[in-house]
């Protein structure tokens, strides 16, 4: 009985997920003869649910090779779009929707995929980027580990292999001072709120981060209770979570002033984290920072857009700055123009080029117009990414072809326990082949009474995650 139940389920699930390929029958065949070269054991199916990504499994010492299972191969993959969370399918169904959904046309399948939440293609995995989600197969992962991936596919193409497989997670605003810093001491842990994200942090090659505080208190608070400074044993405590490049362009970098905001440079550094966005003078607060992994170079850049934290100059400390609406006056085209020429000059030094911005208005799901002109053009300059923070709630997606702009990942860790929506954020979790981004996920996690945040699923994640699809545009909008 427990077998016919189980093959029952099976069965509803694929007649679920061919039902949902309506929008895709014009550009697919069936091709029985995209079997799988590899017959691991078969797990159970599961149906489609709000549910997080696996965490990277990638060596934080140069990730996988991404070469196919077997030479003149690559992954065959089930891709659905970007707002939904992918099947995680046995390979005995995974294998019967192959067989009546091989799409023909993956470029055309890709673009219904992009455009339609139910559709769904079967493609190679050189036909898929950013956009679009794909699904497990006997718990495998197919852009993550191709390796093991069971279903394969003829190569489309017969160009060099496209070099390991990386992976990077962001994160958003972390602020280990105030409230949450004593909450910390009481436990011994400067970091304590992270731990409960900590494998999943140290599982990417590389984590990057804002950090929402000075590390010092050198000066007088300049924002009354608003001043966040955390303890300098902060820096070594995030490099114990793996956390390899933090931001410091944002408004809280200089609370206790410029000697402070030197001191949270040095002792970043120090504990071995790459930082970037602040520094003595303008020079070094619009210097990138490029962190090499697998043979990759990836540079980022970061800057302020919110005040408060001085403008560096060429003679003083600050952060980096784009003055823009709506709290710094109106776009000053001068700063978007220094913007594009430090991406310019990045762009000849990295294979791939993220921007770190610090902007918007607070408590809004909505991007301010402003933030679309920035970023477009960073995007026109050589950026790959943008990827902000600030107002404290998640914002929406752009996708412009492959290239993304994710507007606000929301609190990472903050004492905002006021509000719902300020206690519930997302990671940005990429997986790279070499330079080339293969896929982008949100994991939505919601920060407790401890200040700690924890990745959540079901109805909770669904919720999280419903104002950004609404506020995306391109791929990402439903």
């Amino acid at each position: 009985m427990t077998a016919y139940r189980g093959e029952m389920e099976r069965a509803r699930v694929l007649l679920g997920l061919l039902a949902l390929t309506v929008a895709t029958a014009a550009c697919t065949t069936a091709d029985p003869a995209a079997a799988p070269t590899t017959s691991p054991s078969a797990g159970p199916t599961t149906a489609p649910s709000a549910s997080p990504t696996a965490a990277p499994s990638a060596s934080r010492t140069g990730g996988t090779p991404a070469t196919p299972p077997a030479v003149g191969r690559e992954p065959l993959v089930i891709a659905v779009h970007a707002s939904r969370v992918p099947p995680a399918l046995d390979l005995a169904a995974a294998r019967a929707l192959v067989a009546v959904r091989r799409t023909a046309d993956p470029a055309r399948a890709i673009r219904t995929v992009e455009a339609d939440p139910r559709a769904i293609a079967v493609v190679p995995a050189s036909a898929v980027g950013p956009t679009v989600r794909v699904a497990t197969v006997a718990g495998v992962h197919p852009l993550r580990e191709p390796g093991r991936y069971p279903l394969t596919t003829p190569a489309t193409t017969r160009a060099a292999p496209p070099g390991p497989v990386l992976t990077v997670t962001i994160g958003g605003d972390v602020m280990l001072g105030r409230r949450v810093g004593a909450a910390a001491a009481r436990t011994g842990d400067p970091v304590a709120p992270l731990r409960a994200l900590g494998p999943r942090l140290a599982a990417a090659d590389l984590t990057v981060l804002n950090l929402e505080s000075t590390m010092s208190r050198a000066g007088a608070p300049r924002q009354g209770n608003d001043s966040f400074a955390a303890p300098s044993a902060v820096a070594a405590g995030l490099r114990s979570l793996g956390v390899d490049v933090v931001s410091l362009a944002n408004n809280h970098t200089g609370d206790f002033g410029t000697r402070a905001l030197l001191d949270t440079v040095t002792g970043a550094r120090r504990a071995g984290l790459a930082t970037v966005g602040a520094g003595s003078n303008s020079t070094e607060a619009w210097r990138p920072v490029i962190v090499t992994r697998g043979g990759v170079r990836f540079g980022f850049i970061a800057f302020n857009a919110i005040g408060e934290t001085p403008r560096a100059t060429a003679t003083a400390p600050g952060s980096a700055e784009v003055r823009m609406p709506p709290r710094t006056g109106p776009l000053n085209r001068a700063d978007v123009a220094a913007l594009s020429t430090a991406v310019r000059n990045l762009r000849r030094a990295a294979d791939v080029v993220v921007v770190l911005p610090h902007w918007g208005a607070q408590y809004t799901h909505r991007p301010h117009p402003a933030q679309r002109t920035v970023a477009r053009a960073a995007l026109a300059a050589g950026a790959d990414l943008v990827a902000g923070g600030h107002p404290h709630w998640v914002q929406g997606i752009d996708a412009i072809g492959n290239k993304l702009v994710v507007h606000s990942l929301g609190n990472l860790v903050f004492d905002m326990d006021f509000a719902v929506q300020t206690q519930r954020g997302m990671l940005l979790e990429l997986t790279y082949w070499g330079s080339v981004l293969k896929a982008a996920e949100l994991v939505p996690y919601r920060i407790g009474p401890d200040f700690a945040p924890r990745v959540v699923t079901g109805t909770t994640a669904t919720a999280i995650l419903a104002p950004v699809w609404a506020n995306s545009t391109g791929a990402f909008s439903p």
